[in-house]
């Protein structure tokens, strides 16, 4: 039986011990050793907190930085320019409005998500997610209101009562989650931007025991905040672990998780206040889990989406089921599928591949990983299969988040300028420089660190699907 796994994983898998740094090179062994049968067991289980928890942990990261930016929970983060650098969230989409209402039913109760009727030119794609980032719902002309724009009732957990008629009931095994909209772009003009910010700003979230008479929903604006949710791989991460544990009831599918986590010293109901040498250990283990979340994301680009090339899909088919089934088959539990998709990304979908599709490269043609001093071009073929729009994002491949401290990151077909081919075709640039002639079609990355590409299809339409159209590999030029 062929090995699944391509030969350079396997030193990554057979050496766990050797934990990989943010910047993405190999940190020296875990120091000191691992003593007594207490601290490799709180090892053992700090590396399973990490990988069971990571989808909580996101979310409350994001959460965090809304606070970050003066917003509170049932409140709207947006955006009122496509993304820039200062957006540190886990691969963002820089060619659209983003809103992210923040929902909270603890004290609230059921809270009300109004998504306005899609327009001629104004649209909203986007789901609404529990605080385990697992899809209750899609939203607009992709989700439920099928862009008749609809009322969506998000309950409590173990929520009783009637909803109320022509809402939409989502409940929710969390108190708190959030929602990720893209209010669609025609193009990047002053216009179109100010078109889809006020069209975005016509989403309301209140409790339903306002609806009689909504109170004005929150907007704040995040544009020039440093909005960061990367993943800390030490210590950190416990700890907002555990706010998470405070705020959220248990799901009966994670109890297995409440004594091992109390071992960490992550208990419902009391301080987290771990000594020097358990958060020694906690950081350890969180190195380590580091190490197999991103040996496990490499290990997803086999086979591609494409065959023969280096796209793919990072996503097992058992997990994309989980989510869009609140992992309603009782045989089966991706936990770590499950954590390397946070590890790199954020939000789930309902309906993947109705409103939005995405593919994920890490290497070029020739199976070299994307070098940031390297120039690489990218043809996308003539007659790309999008009722909307499609692009491109250079993602820095440590973190997953932008690059820091570029002026953009991504290219898209509804770029300003944007040069195609005389066959409909269109090269994007990738490298520190610009090839002369050619920067309308050109994003930046920084020498001396690696990247990933993120394609995005807005609206992807069947060729995609069939795979009569297909994207073809990055190249590096100049070799």
């Amino acid at each position: 039986m062929r090995n699944p796994l391509p030969r350079r994983l396997l030193p990554a898998l057979a050496a766990p011990f050797l934990p990989v740094q943010a910047e993405g090179q190999p940190a020296p062994p875990l120091t000191p050793s691992l003593v007594t049968p207490r601290e490799r067991a709180l090892h053992r289980r700090a590396v399973e907190a990490v990988i069971w928890g990571m989808p909580a942990v996101n979310f409350e990261l994001m959460a965090q930085a809304m606070r970050g930016a003066g917003a509170a929970f049932n409140q709207v983060v947006y955006w009122s320019r496509p993304l820039s650098w200062k957006n540190q969230t886990l691969t963002p989409n820089p060619d659209t409005i983003y809103l992210m209402p923040f929902y909270d039913t603890k004290d609230a109760g059921p809270v009300v998500l109004e998504i306005p009727p899609a327009e001629e030119g104004s649209s909203i794609t986007g789901s609404i997610d529990d605080g385990w980032q697992t899809a209750l719902e899609d939203v607009g002309p992709a989700g439920a209101d099928k862009g008749a724009g609809g009322k969506y009732l998000i309950l409590p957990p173990d929520h009783q009562g009637a909803t109320p008629e022509g809402m939409i009931a989502l409940p929710s095994g969390t108190h708190a989650g959030f929602a990720l909209l893209r209010s669609n772009l025609r193009g990047h003009s002053d216009a179109d931007l100010g078109r889809a910010v006020a069209y975005g700003q016509r989403v309301r979230v209140y409790p339903v025991a306002q609806a009689a008479s909504p109170p004005p929903t929150r907007f704040v604006d995040a544009a020039e905040v440093l909005f960061d949710s990367t993943i800390p791989y030490d210590a950190r991460f416990f700890r907002a672990l555990d706010r998470f544990v405070q705020r959220e009831p248990w799901i009966e599918r994670d109890r297995a998780m409440v004594d091992p986590l109390r071992s960490l010293g992550i208990e419902k109901g009391r301080a987290f206040n771990p000594d020097a040498r358990t958060e020694e250990i906690l950081a350890t283990g969180a190195r380590e889990a580091h190490a197999f979340l991103d040996a496990g994301y490499e290990a997803l680009f086999s086979p591609p989406y494409f065959e023969g090339t280096q796209w793919a899909l990072p996503v097992r088919p058992n997990l994309l089921r989980g989510l869009q089934s609140n992992f309603a088959d009782r045989n089966s539990y991706p936990a770590d599928e499950r954590g390397i998709l946070y590890a790199m990304g954020y939000f789930s979908a309902k309906r993947l591949g109705e409103g939005q599709f995405y593919l994920v490269a890490l290497r070029d043609k020739a199976g070299q990983p994307l070098d940031g001093g390297g120039i690489y071009r990218l043809t996308v073929p003539a007659r790309a299969p999008v009722r909307l729009y499609w692009s491109v994002t250079a993602y820095d491949r440590a973190t997953h988040a932008l690059i820091r401290g570029l002026d953009w990151s991504s290219r898209a077909s509804n770029t300003p300028a944007l040069r195609a081919n005389a066959d409909g075709s269109t090269d994007i640039f990738f490298g520190p420089t610009a090839p002369e002639g050619w920067r309308d079609n050109w994003v930046p990355t920084r020498t001396g660190s690696g990247f990933e590409l993120m394609f995005r299809f807005y609206g992807p339409e069947r060729p995609l699907f069939d795979k009569t159209w297909r994207l073809p590999d990055i190249e590096r030029m100049g070799l």
